[in-house]
């Protein structure tokens, strides 16, 4: 019997290097520095995230059942990921049903050839665009212009960014970092015909935008968009919004273009009914969206006559072939993980320098972009620009464990780097610490250290390779004596004495401390312990005071130091604490 072999799999490719916007110019740390600078910037995003934290907080709180919506959410979204390949066929022949047409692009380039194609057979020369993530992931407005198409955005902060040649840094409000003023001078600048008294009043402001925007929704037959949602069951697509331009360009224009990525798709209708609690809760903090626009293919005299639906894959396949990492697929694109983000509430999105910033992004922009497609890529610092203090995990509403998959990318990135500092450094610790001695006089030479110490006890800048720890971090400065020398001192001893209970004895007939020979013993260090049972005859005795690590304690205070020498950061506030 004969038989042939077919090969490997092969691993599903991400999106490619140098198409669309899943990765900056600048590793995070130094495109962060730059907008750590801005004190506008600062200032309107502790604003604007603290005011969308807040309501977000009391409408959650309104629903008895919010931690149920949540697991359920989650629920459905990792059943869709296991059934993924089966419900896109079913949404396609759905959609096919309804006299739509469906179209499939594995990548940025194929989405941007498909869309501009249809566009450019109609003859038009200009497209309105319903906000989109998705269409912002793979640049299409910069290829459309390249071709001599015009794309006008409807939704008013994407306006804004679009009008000041900016690009967005939140996933909801992409012109967040952009105050009232700036916002003012912007349409003077821009709008043809702008009164030139117009105010920074928010009324106002968008008056000015509706009045632009009304000529292109009665004029321009060819609208692009995309999608929150789109059923198996049904064929039905569904966009949520508040401002009401969706739902222009959804109903008025004769054909309508629909870019959604693969991993939008729920298996059932009445999946929205959860949904469509979370993420209105969890995005705007709004009970439901204003506006909620659901259309299934094509209805003769009603609405767009021609309907067309982009699958985008652009490494979503990738995704979802790792084990951890395909979680990040569950992203409803709320922003809820941004809006209590303590770096992002300092850097805004920029510095992650894809669509998709904030914790979300560090790790939904690696599983599609990947993090080594380069030498030196930007991407591969995202899964650090992160505390882990698990805020984003808490406020997302299908529990993605953000923080750990993090971790995970951590690991791959330094699995697939090798020999870094940072391992070379770990090794070397680690061979120290196994050898009590060693250890013990490398504990003593730290105190060398205290000579770079600043007045109040800690040392504001370390020599390289540890120069990073802290850029970012005061480090304290090694202590005078370690926690046994302390331990063994006539002032410990004192001090354990001070801390036993009272029991009518003379504290000078207790047994010395340092004379004990196993600690575990000690009743009148620790209130209320028990005694330990004698070693079995054979056993293994205490080990003596060089053979485990000691923890070093602070300078002398007078009581017993204490054990938490975890770095603090500079600046830091209860959030970052937390």
């Amino acid at each position: 019997m004969s038989s042939t072999f077919l090969g490997m799999p092969a691993v599903p490719p991400r999106s490619p290097y140098g198409e669309g916007n899943l990765r900056g110019d600048l590793a995070f740390p130094k495109a962060a520095a730059a907008e750590l600078g801005n004190a506008q910037l600062r200032s309107n995003l502790h604003k604007a995230t603290h005011t969308i934290r807040a309501k977000r907080l009391a409408v959650t709180a309104e629903v008895p059942d919010w931690e149920e919506l949540r697991s359920a959410g989650a629920a459905i979204k990792t059943d869709t990921m296991n059934r993924l390949p089966e419900l896109l066929e079913q949404l396609e022949a759905k959609v096919t049903e309804a006299g739509g047409t469906v179209h499939w692009a594995r990548d940025a380039a194929e989405a941007n050839e498909i869309v501009t194609r249809l566009v450019t057979a109609t003859g038009n020369r200009e497209v309105i665009k319903v906000k989109s993530m998705a269409t912002q992931e793979i640049g299409l407005n910069e290829h459309l212009e390249s071709h001599g198409v015009t794309a006008h955005e409807t939704d008013l902060a994407e306006l804004i960014v679009q009008l000041a040649d900016d690009r967005p840094s939140h996933i909801l409000v992409p012109a967040i970092h952009r105050n009232r003023e700036e916002i003012r001078r912007i349409f003077l600048t821009k709008i043809p015909g702008v009164d030139p008294d117009l105010s920074s009043v928010p009324a106002e402001l968008a008056a000015a935008a509706r009045a632009y925007l009304r000529e292109k929704f009665l004029t321009v037959p060819v609208a692009v968009s995309g999608a929150n949602f789109g059923i198996a069951e049904t064929g039905t697509l569904c966009v949520v919004e508040s401002e009401g331009n969706g739902r222009m360009c959804l109903t008025l224009p004769r054909i309508l273009i629909t870019v959604m990525g693969i991993e939008k798709v729920l298996p059932r209708y009445a999946d929205l009914e959860v949904f469509l609690q979370l993420l209105p809760r969890s995005s705007t903090g709004e009970r439901m969206n204003p506006y909620t626009s659901l259309w299934t293919g094509v209805t003769p005299g009603d609405g767009p006559q021609e309907f067309h639906l982009v699958l985008l894959d652009n490494g979503r396949t990738a995704a979802l072939a790792d084990a951890v990492g395909r979680q990040a697929l569950n992203c409803i694109r709320c922003s809820a993980c941004l809006n209590v983000c303590p770096v992002y509430e300092r850097v805004g999105g920029h510095a992650y320098g894809s669509t998709y910033p904030g914790p979300i992004g560090a790790v939904l922009t690696p599983q599609l972009a990947g993090m080594h497609a380069a030498k030196n890529d930007p991407n591969s610092s995202l899964p650090y620009a992160s505390t882990l203090c698990g805020a984003c995990y808490d406020a997302c509403p299908v529990k993605i464990d953000i923080p750990s998959l993090l971790v995970e990318l951590r690991h791959q990135d330094t699995e697939q780097t090798g020999r870094s500092a940072e391992r070379l450094a770990m090794r070397a610790a680690a061979a120290v610490m196994g050898r009590p001695k060693l250890y013990t006089a490398a504990q003593k030479a730290a105190r060398l250290g205290r000579i770079a110490a600043g007045r109040d006890g800690t040392i504001s800048h370390l020599p390289p390779p540890l120069r990073g720890w802290s850029d970012s971090r005061d480090t304290p400065a090694p202590p005078r004596q370690t926690f046994r020398e302390w331990y063994a001192s006539e002032e410990g001893r004192r001090a354990l004495a001070d801390a036993a209970p009272s029991t009518g004895a003379d504290p000078s007939t207790r047994t010395d401390p340092s004379t004990r020979t196993d600690p575990s013993t000690r009743t009148d260090a620790i209130p209320g312990a028990a005694p330990a049972p004698a070693p079995a005859p054979g056993a293994d005795s205490a080990p003596s005071a060089d053979a485990a690590p000691s923890i070093d304690p602070a300078p002398s205070t007078g009581h017993a130091p204490s054990t938490d020498s975890a770095p603090r950061r500079r600046g830091g506030n209860s959030q970052e604490d937390r």
